[in-house]
């Protein structure tokens, strides 16, 4: 499943990060790397950006960068 279209309270484990670049290298540095686990934790009010838990800390993606990763759900 698409990162963009977990539910709030959803978890999961990064299955893959799909893109390369700045962008990519960005998402890998804050901890979002395959075999991570996560949790979407809340949305804004109009759903972007995606506020997730990972690894004790407190993360927020716009939904252009949730894009590029899948997760394997619970």
């Amino acid at each position: 499943m698409n990162l963009r279209k977990m539910q709030t309270g959803q978890s999961g484990t990064i299955a893959s990060v799909k893109i390369g670049g700045s962008l990519g290298l960005r998402i890998r540095e804050m901890g979002l790397v395959p075999g991570a686990e996560i949790t979407v934790t809340g949305r804004a009010p109009l759903y972007d950006p995606v506020k997730i838990c990972i690894n004790g800390q407190t993360l927020t993606l716009r939904n252009s960068e949730a894009d590029h990763i899948d997760v394997a759900t619970k």
